[in-house]
């Protein structure tokens, strides 16, 4: 069997290396911010309009599901088989921005809005702003 020269082995190597890290990283949770935009208006008939670029968090995080333990099963007679554990990309930092509406002619109004700032995989819950 043929001997492969160092340059090659070193390429192989480099190579595997890359592709490791890269599968890693694709399998780690992540939350990140996310621009989306957003028209305001002042009311129904959009007397007064302006937009902006607001921030969202999106992403995801880990979960996971297993039998019970044998305390929890007894506790609950039997109905709890399963515990999973969850966790969600959640805002965690919000800020205001202010929005120029435009009214028509040379009017304009200010209005304020709130933005995420910050986001991270927290508890699953219903959240209201």
């Amino acid at each position: 069997m043929p001997m492969a020269c160092p340059q090659t082995l070193l390429l192989c190597l480099l190579l595997l290396v890359a592709t490791e890290g890269q599968s890693r990283q694709a399998a780690i949770p992540g939350c990140h911010l996310h621009p989306f935009n957003v028209t305001v208006r002042s009311d129904r008939q959009g007397t007064c309009q302006g937009s902006h670029v607001a921030q969202a968090c999106v992403g995801h995080c880990e979960s996971s599901a297993f039998p019970s333990r044998y305390s929890v099963l007894v506790a609950s007679g039997y109905r709890h088989n399963i515990t999973s554990v969850s966790q969600c990309c959640t805002i965690s930092g919000l800020r205001k921005v202010k929005v120029q509406l435009h009214c028509g002619g040379s009017r304009k109004e200010e209005l304020e809005i709130f933005t995420a700032r910050a986001c991270q995989c927290d508890m699953c819950r219903l959240s209201r702003y």
